[in-house]
């Protein structure tokens, strides 16, 4: 896929965006601060968006194409959904070791989603999307035999609202409890609870 020279300068302004709010919050930040953090002219930025909320809006676009790409490759594999669940969680927690800000920026995406209808919109959208992936693996894992006949809707809520615990660990201190360590152990609970007994 060719990256044109607008789609580099619109990365350029959401990588600073997403600097912005994770150092000011979504409240404190202002244009000016994504300015001076993306090195381009006030100008520019107004080209692309016309307020800061529109250009927050399109980062929570562009933090769940981050991540898109790599869950749509794990749900191709033709695996066991035991390892497709673990292979999603691990990711998950890949990503946040290797950088914790996009957690971090997800924190006041939902602080704004409890004051803008837009917010919660697009929120919305994201986690039904997201909450469809957890399904299929589920629906995958009963239709092999290998899940127990679990109610889909609820199991596949139970994981993603754990998913989302992750966001703890940029906020909270994790009293001695590495964000792996407890992923791992949660992984294990998950999965005890849907693998029939052999």
């Amino acid at each position: 896929m060719n990256t044109t020279k607008h789609d580099l300068r619109k990365n350029q302004i959401l990588d600073a965006a997403m600097e912005v709010i994770t150092q000011h919050g979504y409240e404190n930040s202002r244009m000016d601060d994504i300015v001076k953090s993306s090195n381009m002219s006030k100008g520019a930025i107004y080209w692309y968006y016309k307020s800061k909320k529109y250009l927050y809006l399109d980062l929570i676009n562009y933090w769940v194409m981050r991540y898109s790409d790599m869950v749509s490759k794990i749900m191709e594999k033709d695996q066991k959904a035991s390892l497709q669940l673990k292979k999603l969680l691990n990711y998950f927690i890949d990503e946040y070791e290797k950088d914790p800000q996009p957690f971090k920026a997800l924190t006041e995406f939902w602080s704004m989603a409890q004051k803008d209808d837009d917010f919660h919109k697009k929120l919305q959208k994201v986690y039904a999307s997201f909450l469809e992936v957890i399904e299929s693996i589920i629906s995958n894992g009963k239709n092999t035999g290998e899940f127990k006949n679990v109610n889909t809707r609820i199991a596949a809520l139970s994981i993603m609202m754990n998913i989302e615990t992750i966001n703890w660990f940029t906020l909270f201190d994790g009293h001695g409890v590495s964000a792996r360590e407890y992923f791992n152990t949660l992984g294990d609970f998950i999965l005890a609870g849907l693998l029939k007994k052999k």
